[in-house]
């Protein structure tokens, strides 16, 4: 299991930016994927985006593609989600989640962080 910190939630008007964090303190592993996971209320656990730690492209959910972009700085063990034209239906818990494989990333199965809130007002 990995340590994940995330960072960088908020409120912001529809159309609007937020940048999220995920700090990854100590050893990391470049087998992982990194990724975003949301959860809104009611609604069940999405994927949001993915990449691979060791490189590679990133893996985007439809609804998000073309407005987040997900990067790393492995110099500083951080995975970055660039959140663009934000909507109303952005708005959910956002987890930065650590796994073997995107396919169970939802799951639970790997590593998770905290969760920060993203509001987006229209």
């Amino acid at each position: 299991q990995l340590r994940l910190v995330e960072f960088g939630g908020g409120l912001v008007e529809a159309g609007g930016s937020l940048r999220l964090s995920c700090v990854v303190p100590g050893r990391t592993f470049s087998t992982y994927y990194m990724g975003w996971i949301r959860q809104a209320p009611g609604k069940e656990r999405e994927f949001v985006a993915a990449i691979s730690w060791s490189g590679g492209s990133p893996y985007y959910a439809n609804s998000v593609k073309g407005r987040f972009t997900i990067s790393r700085d492995k110099d500083k063990n951080t995975v970055y989600l660039q959140m663009n034209n934000l909507k109303p239906e952005d708005t959910a818990v956002y987890y930065c989640a650590a796994d073997r494989s995107i396919a169970t990333m939802t799951t639970g199965s790997g590593s998770w962080g905290q969760g920060t809130q993203v509001t987006v007002s229209s």
